[in-house]
């Protein structure tokens, strides 16, 4: 769960669905036909601001031109505590790209920080309607102070994305999405079981869910099978050889480091800093690429110290458990120390060479942030999906990680599915999954946002795809969040 790479590919197909059977699609459909391309209320370019900027506690950071789109960067104020609102507020960060009060509204969340450029996120582009997203509290500038680390829930931030749907929805009237992929997915699904009467749908892309932190066979599983034989030993030799070769490799790791001002005082030694990225290796390789580039990956035996060193750098990056590269991620890594959980490997192939392991999420947190581990809290929420699902779409990437725990739906769900794609990764979407299962999904996603039954019956997109707009999504998640969900 850590780091930086730099780029996605993404592929996507299918696993399985619980829910009711796929719908038919209508032939000679034009995907952009019914793309509503501006204001059709009748409303003025300010009085949309101005209707915004009413609402007790919002105030305007700046406003973006978008063609087609109002795009507003904006505060609004939160407690600290919703359970004791009088205690303090925070100023929360959201954004709103607005397309028309008479559309559809997806929230969308990353779990992390927000963008202030515009993007689009898929659920936006199928039903062509406004979207509203939301800085995850506690990322900067989010952030509470003096920061109060045990206000860091998923209860407390589903209440600020309540206060936001509920302070908004006065002026965006039609039905509404609840969206976001890894850790937005899990977002999306918490903010559902807090408050489900809130959304009309929700699309959670990618959201694991490690029910019993201790119990990770699920991963070891995962990465014993993945792809082929060859690429796997391919990788994992690699991997290796980066912990045989330590001491020059670490040497070259050290003049780095005091090249660019890095420190290792959170996770305590440069040492275990070179192993935690080491680990990491194959763990990112699956996550943003896949068996295609597999032979990029330099033959072990032969590699030179600097190509071993520089592949390793490509897949997990060496600034990750700098203090530098931790500090932006304090507040997600403290989360799956106190509620989340986080995976761990066995990676046998590294028997006798791996010091420490893969380390939690503990060691990531500076010491002074007092935590406890809550177990109940993902059990809570996996038992409520399983018996409540109503409206409620997961996809997953078969080649990727962070599917190896996903959700699932028991008998008590109604109308809600989950989607794997065999060789997707991280990067998995509804546009990718097989037909059957892309159509019934994306039907589904309109008939949930209340679009009229024609369009539904399309299963289509209703928007066309914008280059800057739906690409930036997909860029963030890959260079912003790394090999964190």
């Amino acid at each position: 769960m850590r780091k930086s790479l730099r780029l996605l590919l993404s592929l996507s197909v299918l696993i399985g669905t619980v829910g009711p059977a796929g719908v038919a699609t209508a032939a000679d459909t034009d995907t952009g036909s019914t793309s509503v391309t501006g204001p059709q209320s009748g409303e003025t370019a300010e009085d949309i601001k101005d209707r915004i900027l009413a609402i007790p506690g919002m105030t305007l950071i700046e406003e973006k031109p978008y063609a087609g789109y109002r795009f507003f960067v904006l505060n609004y104020e939160q407690p600290i505590d919703h359970a004791r609102p009088w205690k303090g507020t925070f100023q929360q960060r959201i954004s709103v790209l607005h397309k028309d009060t008479d559309r559809p509204t997806v929230f969308r969340t990353s779990g992390y920080g927000l963008s202030t450029t515009p993007s689009r996120a898929e659920p936006t582009r199928i039903v062509d309607g406004n979207q509203i997203s939301m800085e995850y509290r506690f990322f900067t500038p989010s952030r509470p102070q003096p920061a109060d680390w045990s206000k860091l829930t998923i209860w407390q931030a589903a209440s600020d994305q309540h206060r936001i749907f509920t302070a908004l929805k006065k002026i965006y009237g039609k039905k509404w999405l609840s969206t976001g992929a890894s850790k937005g997915g899990m977002t999306a699904t918490y903010y559902e079981r807090f408050y489900p009467r809130d959304m009309d749908g929700v699309v959670a892309y990618v959201a694991p869910n490690d029910v019993v932190e201790k119990e990770d066979s699920a991963y070891d599983r995962f990465f014993a099978n993945v792809g082929t034989k060859e690429c796997r030993d391919r990788l994992n030799a690699l991997q290796r050889e980066a912990l045989v070769r330590r001491a020059p490799l670490e040497k070259k790791y050290k003049e780095w480091a005091a090249t660019e001002g890095a420190t290792f005082n959170t996770i305590g030694t440069l040492d275990k800093a070179y192993e935690a990225v080491v680990l990491d290796f194959v763990w990112g390789f699956w996550q943003y690429y896949g068996e295609d580039v597999c032979d990029r990956i330099p033959d072990a035996r032969t590699a030179s110290d600097d190509v071993v060193y520089d592949t390793i750098d490509a897949y997990s990056g060496w600034a990750a458990y700098t203090d530098q590269g931790l500090e932006g991620y304090t507040p997600y890594y403290y989360q799956a120390a106190t509620q989340l959980g986080s995976p761990s490997i066995r990676q046998p192939h590294l028997d006798g060479l791996s010091r420490y392991g893969y380390q939690p999420a503990r060691n990531f947190v500076p010491r002074e942030i007092p935590m406890k581990f809550q177990p109940q809290a993902m059990r809570d929420v996996d038992n409520w999906v399983r018996n409540n699902a109503h409206q409620m779409l997961f996809v997953y990437g078969g080649n990727d990680p962070w599917g190896s725990e996903p959700f699932h739906l028991g008998k008590g769900a109604r109308d809600s599915y989950v989607y794997t794609a065999p060789g997707a990764n991280h990067g998995a979407n509804v546009a990718g999954l097989v037909d059957a299962e892309r159509e019934n999904a994306t039907a589904r996603i309109l008939a949930w946002a209340g679009v009229p039954a024609p369009a539904v019956r399309a299963a289509q997109p209703l928007a066309r795809f914008d280059a800057r707009l739906d690409r930036a999504v997909d860029e963030e998640a890959t260079r912003e969040h790394g090999l964190r969900p």
